[in-house]
């Protein structure tokens, strides 16, 4: 299991020439990074009397944020066993004809999950990155870096789960899955942009 590496064993693993854990595993990271990073920032800004008007709502934050990076962390590792499948679809045996219906059907549904769950990623860090930048603009200032920098992992992390998710897209014959697929990633890009430029507006206001 990759998240109960330590992050040094993580590193070198990552380095080493094996094609997974690879960009679809740290996109996933990225995301739990920048939740984990907005719930530290609503802690402390809870009990805090200076932002006693926005308790109830950091209250919230916190508990999705805690239940964002949860998720994303557990994406970590599906992400690498989903690509494996993909990997041992590709091996099964094509010495006949059914064997080569069955291994094209096993390839074709491999390949849909391995690009559903980067979707799935870049969804949640989307959700990710919406907190971030309200934790930015109402949490405790002194932990405003903190925030932003939430952000900017959630970004990065959209970013590269949808690079996964149009790279299997490629590969998949069904054309339905393929222009619903791509219908969600246009719309997940739209919404990033909007909240990305907010965070960084939000940034050089509280921040400088």
């Amino acid at each position: 299991m990759l998240m109960q590496m330590k992050v040094n064993d993580f590193l070198t693993e990552l380095a080493s020439n094996s094609p997974a854990p690879g960009g679809g595993s740290i996109a996933a990271l990225a995301g739990a990074l920048g939740g984990a990073l907005t719930a530290m920032v609503c802690r402390l800004t809870v009990d805090n009397n200076k932002y006693a008007g926005v308790q109830n709502e950091i209250q919230g934050i916190l508990a999705r944020a805690d239940e964002l990076s949860g998720s994303l962390a557990k994406y970590v590792d599906e992400d690498t066993e989903t690509f494996n499948k993909v990997m041992a679809a590709y091996k099964l045996p094509k010495a006949t004809d059914e064997d080569k219906a069955a291994r094209s059907a096993a390839i074709q549904t491999a390949m849909k999950n391995a690009a559903v769950l980067p979707l799935n990623v870049a969804g949640c860090c989307l959700e990710v990155l919406t907190l971030a930048a309200r934790v930015l603009a109402i949490g405790n200032t002194n932990a405003a870096s903190d925030a932003a920098v939430a952000g900017l992992m959630a970004h990065a992390g959209i970013y590269g789960a949808l690079y996964n998710v149009k790279i299997n897209l490629g590969s998949i014959k069904d054309l339905a899955f393929v222009e619903d697929a791509k219908a969600k990633v246009e719309q997940i890009i739209k919404e990033d942009a909007v909240l990305h430029e907010t965070l960084l507006a939000t940034a050089g206001r509280v921040i400088g």
